[in-house]
């Protein structure tokens, strides 16, 4: 849907139009929840924060003055939720970048248990790359996370992005290059899918996550929900690798029960 017709909506919604207001959630609760996965790792929790946040942009609807894009108000709504509520399990688990190097470097096998066939060996593979990835975010602090996000997955530019998290384009700039450095380095150093040279392959993990309780065979977050964004990786220049190892993840589809709440909570206004 274009910008125009979200737009529209907006102001039809604002006269009480119901129908419309129903259009506008449908139309924005896929990229809400994917920021919010992004951001705090786990989808259980990101379903939670959708929720929150499309009933804060449903309560806040006739404040947008249309001065700036609808989406970017979206963002910012949303950002300012995730940046301030604190999900359980997304803050349990960040950890410094040198633990993470420690838990990376762990628990190596040219084995793989828990996969009796080709095509649970790959779904392993897939989850092992994604939560890998996403979990490495949880090492940067939330407003350098957020600002990484915005920037190098999502593709905002300085302005848009700096707008979004109500800072100016260039203290944007500075977090999003040190972020970006702190991301860079590590991967370089210890992802195989952005430089071969080194031993970590996700392949080789799967045994020791499952073990430790990080991912779980029969309950998958990530694998079962999207095609295998770790064969892209191999096609994408080496300069940018380690930006393709998060824009590779596609995008994916909000819970369904996050429209039923919300329809159901707009049905008793």
């Amino acid at each position: 849907m274009d910008q125009e017709t979200l737009e529209t909506l907006v102001r039809r919604a604002n006269t009480g139009d119901q129908e419309s207001l129903e259009k506008i959630v449908l139309t924005i609760k896929d990229y809400v929840y994917n920021l919010s996965l992004k951001m705090l790792l786990f989808p259980e929790d990101a379903k939670d924060a959708t929720q929150e946040i499309l009933v804060k942009v449903i309560t806040h609807l006739s404040t947008f003055n249309h001065k700036s894009k609808f989406s970017t108000w979206v963002y910012r709504i949303a950002t300012n939720y995730l940046l301030t509520q604190k999900q359980k399990k997304a803050k349990e688990f960040p950890m410094p970048f040198a633990d993470y190097e420690v838990l990376i470097d762990s628990g190596h096998s040219d084995r793989v248990s828990y996969a009796s066939n080709d095509g649970e060996l790959k779904l392993l593979e897939e989850e092992v790359k994604v939560s890998c990835t996403q979990g490495l975010l949880l090492c940067l602090k939330p407003i350098d996370r957020i600002i990484y996000i915005l920037s190098d997955i999502l593709e905002f530019n300085s302005k848009e992005g700096a707008a979004i998290v109500n800072i100016t384009p260039e203290n944007f700039r500075k977090k999003l290059s040190r972020s970006r450095m702190k991301i860079r380095n590590f991967l370089k150093k210890k992802c195989g899918l952005v430089n071969s040279n080194n031993p970590c392959r996700c392949v080789k993990k799967i045994d020791f996550l499952v073990d430790q309780n990080i991912i779980e065979p029969n309950r998958l977050r990530f694998a079962e929900l999207s095609k295998r964004s770790i064969d892209l990786i191999e096609k994408i220049d080496q300069v940018e690798k380690s930006i393709a190892v998060y824009r590779s993840v596609p995008s994916f589809t909000a819970p369904d029960i996050i429209f039923k709440n919300i329809k159901a909570i707009l049905s008793h206004e």
